[in-house]
């Protein structure tokens, strides 16, 4: 099957090479995902689990992406609930090989089925950004109705679902982001925009939750605007600096098959919208990660046609 494949850590986004590599084993309770459309996290090259297994060891070349739609092409030794020829979505194991190829071997309780009316780019932007706005927002934060919440990154791909979200349980929500991202976020639901770039952060005033997807500097300021009592959540990295008299969590999205049903379910019944800011096939995997954002949403590599 042609891949992605990464060898040399020092490498970076050079390294990423389209090759030929074996087909995937199916191991207990496993499927084969004859890949559609995938999708990856930039700074993925930078993760331990990028380049060694659970056990620490090298396993290189890896595949990249842990973003996957497509369709099941095999199931593995008691594995149940799923079947052969069946459309699914969901998220790959971070430490194996992943979906930038043209098949993938996925834990079956990672997946959930995929109706025919949601297209597979569509369905490869929702599991992590999908899930890491689900947990930020209410398993880690617990956002209720009425609350504000300030969203940074308001108009990236987990930035823009965790605004419709919040929007949609009542919270006020207050957008970051590039002046361009402006309109973005406010047709998405916030009923505020901060340009930060231009605009002064302590103009929000205090905020019942912050979801931060930036770190550095804006992490740090961020943890002034949190009120008596509320919760900065952030998927960057561990906060150094905790709110005074709030607190400050630092999470890594988990697999969620139940909860990716659910929002595909809402994605049917238009209550939300991912945004696919590019398509690009397998060949061009490369310039995708070392392209820095210009347009709204998640970039989705497009392996195979339905």
């Amino acid at each position: 099957m042609r891949a992605i494949v990464v060898r040399d850590r020092d490498a970076g986004v050079s390294g990423l090479t389209l090759t030929d590599m074996p087909y995937p084993h199916a191991a207990e309770n496993d499927v084969i995902v004859r890949v559609h459309a995938a999708g990856f996290t930039p700074g993925e090259l930078d993760w331990p689990a990028t380049w060694s297994d659970r056990a620490g060891r090298d396993r290189t070349p890896s595949i990249p992406g842990h973003e996957v739609s497509g369709v099941v092409a095999e199931l593995g030794y008691g594995t149940t609930g799923l079947s052969v020829g069946q459309r699914v979505f969901g998220l790959t194991d971070w430490a194996r090989n992943g979906s930038l190829a043209e098949y993938t071997a996925v834990e079956a309780r990672n997946l959930a089925p995929l109706a025919a009316d949601i297209d597979h780019t569509v369905a490869a932007a929702l599991p992590i950004s999908g899930l890491t706005a689900w947990q930020g927002l209410f398993d880690h934060a617990h956002l209720r109705t009425g609350q504000t919440v300030l969203i940074h990154g308001a108009a990236g791909g987990v930035g823009s679902i965790a605004v419709q979200l919040a929007g949609e349980v009542g919270a006020r929500v207050i957008g970051t982001g590039r002046a361009d991202d402006r309109a973005v976020a406010l047709d998405l639901g916030a009923q505020t925009f901060l340009d930060l770039d231009a605009d002064d952060l302590r103009d929000v005033g205090e905020v019942d939750v912050v979801f931060d997807v930036i770190g550095g500097d804006i992490l740090e300021r961020s943890t002034e605007l949190v009120r008596p009592g509320g919760t900065l959540v952030t998927i960057a990295t561990p906060p150094t600096v905790q709110p005074k008299d709030g607190r400050a969590i630092f999470f890594v999205v988990e697999p969620d098959s139940a909860r990716l049903a659910d929002l595909a379910q809402r994605v049917r019944s238009g209550r939300l919208n991912p945004i696919v800011g590019a398509e690009r096939p397998l060949s061009e995997t490369a310039s995708a990660f070392a392209r820095r954002r210009r347009t709204p949403g998640k970039t989705i590599i497009r392996v195979v046609d339905e």
